[in-house]
């Protein structure tokens, strides 16, 4: 019997960091099932996330924005280099994928930190101990990442959807997308519902 979790996400958007501490939660209650966390590069330097949808996130999930983050809501952003952070993370090690993704969803959502060059990420990689290679700080996306966008495509193909975050559950012959909204303010509810798939 076997399970994996699949989260499509951008580490720079609202919604993505809404829905993490579910991921988080989930790797912590079922530490069996392989996690699979791919980040999609929706910012690539030429949109934003605008206001109006960060009081809507705060709104339905509860998590909330520093004010360094909200003055520039209406800035481009730019989640290519964090891409290529985290699909090296992801391919190197993996077991600090997710402590990763939370300390950039950190740095971004509450420092402020645009990180969107590489000396944005000095701190991070000191606090975290990482040796992280150059061929990450680079503008355009790794092979790895782009590769990561080939399989996202082709898992969107088969969910029906190209929206994210997106939760999808595989257990056995089985796949349920999980609808994240439901569960923004109630991990436990997450928790049992998954529970009950695994266990059907």
């Amino acid at each position: 019997m076997s399970s994996e979790l699949y989260f499509i996400y951008d580490s720079h958007c609202p919604w993505s960091y809404a829905a993490t501490p579910l991921v988080v939660a989930l790797d912590e209650a079922f530490p069996e099932m392989e996690v699979n966390a791919w980040h999609c590069a929706n910012y690539d330097g030429g949109n934003s996330v605008g206001f109006n949808t960060i009081k809507t996130v705060e709104k339905i999930s509860g998590v909330t924005f520093s004010q360094e983050y909200i003055r520039f809501a209406d800035s481009p952003k730019n989640s290519i280099i964090s891409a290529n952070l985290l699909t090296w993370i992801a391919t190197k090690q993996s077991d600090k994928l997710l402590p990763v993704l939370q300390a950039i969803q950190y740095a971004h959502f509450v420092e402020g930190n645009s990180l969107g060059k590489k000396i944005d990420f000095n701190e991070l990689a000191e606090d975290l101990k990482l040796s992280i290679p150059n061929k990450v700080f680079k503008e355009e996306l790794s092979k790895d990442a782009t590769f990561t966008l080939s399989d996202i495509s082709d898992l969107q193909e088969f969910m029906g959807t190209a929206a994210f975050p997106a939760l999808l559950l595989v257990h056995n012959d089985n796949a349920v997308l999980l609808n994240h909204a439901e569960y923004l303010n109630d991990v436990e509810a997450l928790i049992a519902d998954v529970n009950k798939q695994l266990k059907a």
